[in-house]
């Protein structure tokens, strides 16, 4: 899964140079070279390039390039053009012949600069890849390659608390969008030299760094080669967010559920690695992808293993609890007052009867017009200014309920109904299963609506069947429920004391099962 670059090949003939848009090998001529690059990079004003005389037996001609704005400027003023300037001709008692570039150019890579990140650049593409990254390049008469001396220093958001995976107690670290702060955020948990970093550009245009990290021994090859090829086939010209990266390499387009897993904080990520998943960390967001992904995973909390074993357990109880009111809140109510009124005791009925007496709607139209006031309050209450984008959905909540119930145009029943529904969708730790809950509950409510609890069983089967055909990376998504793991029970709907908890999930990890050796003990009265 290694990628290396390419190693271009240069000859030294006298063959006229390339034209000037060409992005091939570069040129012995450093003026031809200087031409091309600004040829390439038009007449853009944060492109620098420094042309400097360098001391040898013989003066050669060379220039520094870097993107204003992307490189660490410091740096470049106060270590790399210091320390070319005072190039000179190596110390010896015997007359030295003039110098080649060549020569020169790797003595300034071996003794001269003081940088830690330094590698060879063989063409123009690769030249102007280096500059568009924050990196300086070293151009130096007479050779056909190039110095890449790595400086990147751009601004970059400091690390924050999470904005969206909130929890009591636990880490307040989360991602930004830098992809080397976010790897050393990984790497500052897991400090183990079996953790792997491997890099990759994504994007004709963007160019976006794409860094892949898996525990080596931990992680399962054939997800790891899987992945590699998937990557591999993207043939795009941009990359933007971790959303571009999930569509391109996703199980199934056609499903509501989501199939990869991303996370903003990296103690999630850490844990993920631990268990043999593999995370995907794109450069520009702060949010990592982690693969393969299970359904009972989105049901789990960073929380849920910094807290006791039996609080754990309630409150994913209660998560899967808002899962089924989430999806079949309005759908039931449905069902109940338009088919199953038999089924509910009479004293409820006459209430809900007396509430809905002169309401225009059935209970369908009534729960649409609801769902879809609410969804659009949520909305905007996302989209609007933080200072009041808070208070205008509670409020525009709580005074358009109040209306409509006074208006007569749907009851207070259904009100509190759509408002519980609403709730519990806050409830799930991730946001893309709670969007997806949100899309399928008004395909419930349709069939609710047309077939009463018989087009919700039917709804329920569909749905329990098109889970389980559901793979990510070739894992099943619905392990260990279907198919069924004994193991594997002890963290899905419960999760039992770290004490017990020392296998890694079977249907991830395959080589390194147990994690946890440490023994029984039990303290001394």
């Amino acid at each position: 899964m290694q990628r290396t670059a390419g190693q271009g090949t240069t000859g030294q003939g006298s063959a006229p140079p390339p034209s000037s848009g060409d992005r091939g090998a570069l040129v012995p001529a450093l003026a031809d070279n200087l031409k091309r690059i600004r040829k390439q990079l038009g007449a853009s004003g944060d492109i620098v390039i420094r042309e400097i005389t360098l001391g040898s037996p013989q003066p050669i001609r060379a220039a520094v390039l870097y993107t204003d704005g992307l490189a660490d400027k410091q740096i470049i003023h106060e270590s790399i053009l210091p320390s070319l300037m005072t190039v000179s001709a190596p110390h010896s008692a015997e007359p030295m012949l003039p110098e080649t570039g060549a020569a020169l150019l790797a003595r300034i890579q071996d003794t001269v600069l003081q940088v830690g990140e330094l590698k060879a650049v063989p063409d123009l593409a690769g030249v102007l890849r280096e500059m568009l990254s924050g990196n300086t390049v070293v151009l130096v008469d007479g050779v056909q390659s190039a110095l890449s001396v790595g400086t990147p220093g751009w601004k970059d958001r400091a690390i924050s608390e999470p904005a969206v995976q909130n929890v009591i107690r636990g880490p307040r670290e989360s991602f930004t969008e830098t992809l080397r702060t976010n790897t050393a955020l990984v790497r500052r948990r897991i400090r183990d030299e079996r953790l792997r970093c491997e890099q990759r550009a994504i994007g004709s245009v963007t160019h976006t760094e794409i860094a892949i990290m898996y525990v080596d021994g931990l992680a399962d090859p054939s997800v790891l080669q899987e992945i590699d090829e998937r990557l591999g086939r993207i043939r795009t010209d941009a990359i933007l967010e971790g959303g571009y990266i999930e569509e391109f390499i996703q199980d199934k387009t056609l499903t509501p559920f989501p199939t990869l897993f991303n996370s903003e904080r990296p103690d999630v990520i850490a844990a993920g690695l631990l268990e043999g998943r593999v995370a995907i960390l794109i450069d520009g967001t702060p949010f990592v992808l982690l693969v393969p992904a299970l359904f009972n995973q989105f049901f789990q909390s960073a929380e849920d293993y910094y807290q006791r074993a039996d609080i754990a357990i309630f409150l994913r109880i209660l998560r899967y609890l808002s899962f089924f009111i989430a999806l079949l809140g309005p759908s039931l109510y449905i069902a109940v007052t338009t088919f199953h009124q038999d089924l509910l005791p009479t004293q409820l009925l006459i209430s809900l009867a007396s509430q809905r007496e002169g309401i225009p709607f059935p209970a369908f139209v009534e729960a649409m017009m609801m769902e879809i006031a609410f969804e659009i309050l949520r909305e905007a209450g996302i989209r609007m200014p933080k200072a009041i984008g808070q208070a205008v959905s509670i409020v525009g909540a709580l005074v358009i309920g109040q209306a409509a119930v006074e208006a007569g145009i749907v009851s207070a029943a259904m009100v509190i109904v759509v408002s519980l529904t609403a709730i519990s969708n806050f409830v799930f730790p991730s946001f893309n299963m709670a969007i997806s809950v949100r899309i399928l509950r008004f395909g419930m409510m349709l069939l609710a609506a047309t077939f009463g609890f018989f087009g919700v069983t039917i709804g329920l089967l569909a749905l329990v069947i098109h889970l389980c055909s559901l793979r990510s990376f070739g894992v099943p998504y619905m392990a260990p429920f279907g198919p069924y793991n004994t193991q594997d029970q002890e963290d899905a709907i419960f999760r039992l004391p770290h004490r017990m908890l020392n296998k890694r999930p079977q249907m991830v990890n395959t080589s390194d099962a147990v994690r946890d050796r440490t023994p029984d003990w039990e303290p001394e009265n």
